[in-house]
């Protein structure tokens, strides 16, 4: 992996392939904004890491105060990306920030293709547009639902609440 650990000189910053990086509970945690994200997942890839074993999206709306480190501007949404080398067992998250007013990031399908489903899933739930992916649909929500359920900008109440109750034995 293309990095400076803390190890070598407590001075520098930890990075992984130029982009600022943490560590948070002996997992690497590199932040990159929506410009460099292809091509750190398409490194990493290049590095082993052959398996994504969780790809999510966050609302931060109510945590806007939050730092990110190396210069990284903090954005409302964040795709989170957790890959894992099975081969030398490595893992590392992705946190990339990604503005309210262009929800559009690259796809992850074509190096791991068991994204499929998790980008659909956020998709549906906060709107990010995963450009590239080759079903970009609703996956949890009816066809006609409006809107994004997840996102914090939604007041409690204004979704309507659909039971479909099993029919009684009784």
């Amino acid at each position: 992996m293309s990095e400076r650990t803390a190890g070598h000189d407590d001075t520098e910053p930890l990075t992984v392939h130029g982009l600022p990086a943490v560590q948070v509970r002996g997992t690497t945690v590199v932040h990159t904004d929506v410009a460099r994200y292809q091509g750190l997942l398409e490194a990493l890839h290049g590095e082993g890491f052959n398996f994504c074993a969780d790809l999510c999206a966050v609302d931060q709306l109510t945590n806007s105060g939050r730092t990110i480190p190396g210069g990284i501007e903090a954005q409302r949404f964040e795709v989170v990306v957790t890959v894992r080398d099975l081969t030398a067992h490595r893992h590392l998250r992705v946190r990339c920030q990604v503005p309210e007013d262009d929800t559009r990031v690259p796809t992850a399908f074509q190096l791991w293709p068991g994204t499929e489903a998790m980008e659909r899933e956020a998709y549906d739930l906060l709107g990010v547009v995963f450009t590239g992916h080759p079903d970009l649909t609703r996956i949890l929500l009816p066809d006609d639902w409006e809107g994004h359920p997840l996102r914090k900008d939604l007041t409690p109440g204004r979704v309507p609440v659909q039971f479909r109750a099993a029919p009684s034995t009784r």
